[in-house]
């Protein structure tokens, strides 16, 4: 599973995410390295999600510094954002911009980072914090110096992307004021579409190193591609990858990423450094999953629907801020540079407002992928239901996952089920036993 995934193809609906003051593209990268990787996990016979009691403590205490962190984190950028409105920053920005050029263009190379320089800024004690926590709770082995790079990557990466799109957005705001969130969202279609294709190939290479997973774990992929024959679904090796996330993190993952030529499942070294081989294999069950049931694509249109939405009624709200010919706060309108902060406001709060939908929607992807990776790896190993429990297990113990989060919680910020509900699941789904038909991966295709 691949806690962190949904947050990339979230922001990824990079445009509304990237518009949306969030974190920038590097920001989204873990942190580092394991210096002595553990020896793999022993099998365990897992019947539930349990901790150690020192372990429990410090999961408990983890995941609420997180959870205040995600609220305090959003309500700081809000708080910005106003600041610069209050203070009219963005029109002193706009003023700096049309003095440089007359070009609109242009003037967008000067206004967008300026003000994105201040916003994320702005945001570095957050984001400090947030890897200090990481540090803390032993998580991270990422040097402040590492992780300072990675954050001015990720700046500059949201530059280059935010640009075009900021100077896009403005054409359009001058041209059709009244529809404009109708044809800035049909042109965000394909741009949301090539930036998820060129991610895995462009911008994750910026963070982590890749390598093909058959050029350090042969032995492992000749038994993955028992695991992709049982599902009648051939993977090319060139298609599976190792990410060296141990030289910044601690914690396990993987993911499925991409698609068409850039389409690919990612193992990350900690994985298999971590987790036995029947315990990999599920996880590589699960990333398949996705692979199969299309997760890529129908995020990709979910998330577009979604932006339609937050788009329409960032539409309302602004009318109303700027109807009858008002100037507040020293902007000319709507169509003038300096509403840009305004904009990420209401998009910035709509978009937490929808974060309980995403999430849930999310939920409902991975759980289908659990469903999966049991179903893909059943007759492959020799107790499909024990590798699922204990694949969650080792993640929870190693990824210090909240062993009972809040009703709320679980609403309002989780993308993957809670680790306890995945164990109890891995552990009773057993259609073989009881003579019904699995749901994803039907008949004998058992190498």
């Amino acid at each position: 599973a691949a806690p962190d995934r949904l947050r990339v193809l979230l922001r990824a609906s990079l445009l509304f995410a990237l518009l949306a003051f969030a974190p920038a593209a590097g920001a989204r990268s873990p942190a580092p390295p394991v210096a002595t990787p553990a020896a793999p996990a022993e099998a365990r016979d897992v019947r539930s999600y349990t901790l150690s009691p020192e372990r429990r403590e410090k999961a408990v205490a983890y995941s609420r510094a997180k959870y205040r962190l995600h609220f305090a984190g959003f309500a700081w950028g809000v708080a910005v954002l106003v600041l610069i409105v209050a203070l009219r920053v963005a029109p002193r920005f706009r003023d700096l911009a049309e003095k440089a050029s007359r070009r609109r263009f242009l003037q967008a190379l000067v206004f967008v980072p300026l003000l994105f320089l201040v916003v994320e800024v702005s945001a570095l004690p957050i984001e400090l914090y947030r890897h200090h926590l990481a540090r803390v709770y032993d998580q991270s082995v990422q040097t402040f110096g590492s992780w300072f790079g990675d954050w001015v990557k990720g700046f500059l990466v949201t530059l280059v992307i935010t640009i075009p799109i900021v100077a896009a957005l403005y054409g359009i705001l001058q041209r059709k004021p009244r529809r404009w969130w109708l044809t800035f969202w049909v042109g965000s279609l394909p741009v949301i579409v090539f930036l998820v294709f060129i991610s895995p190939l462009v911008i994750d290479p910026l963070f982590f190193r890749f390598e093909p997973l058959d050029a350090k774990a042969p032995a492992l992929v000749s038994e993955v591609e028992r695991v992709t024959a049982r599902g009648g679904l051939e993977i090319p090796r060139d298609r599976m990858f190792l990410m060296e996330a141990s030289e910044k993190v601690k914690s396990v993952n993987a993911y499925v990423t991409g698609f068409g030529a850039s389409k690919r499942v990612v193992v990350w070294d900690t994985t298999i450094e971590r987790m036995a081989v029947p315990q990999t294999l599920f996880v590589f069950g699960h990333e398949m999953g996705h692979y199969v049931l299309g997760h890529v694509f129908k995020t990709i249109a979910f998330l577009a629907g979604l932006l339609l939405v937050l788009l329409f009624l960032a539409h309302l709200g602004t009318r109303r801020l700027f109807g009858e010919g008002r100037r507040p706060f020293g902007m000319r309108g709507l169509a003038d540079w300096a509403s840009l902060p305004v904009l990420l406001v209401f998009l910035g709060v709509l978009g937490e407002l929808a974060l309980p939908a995403v999430n849930a929607y999310s939920r409902g992807n991975e759980h289908a992928a659990d469903v999966y990776g049991l179903e893909v790896i059943h007759g492959v190993v020799p107790d499909a239901n024990r590798a699922g429990a204990e694949a969650f297990q080792v993640l929870g113990e190693i990824n210090l996952s909240d062993p009972n989060p809040s009703p709320f919680i679980r609403f309002w910020l989780y993308s993957h089920p809670p680790l306890a509900e995945r164990v109890a699941f891995a552990r009773t789904y057993d259609p073989w036993s009881k003579g019904e038909p699995p749901r994803y991966v039907r008949g004998d295709r058992s190498p």
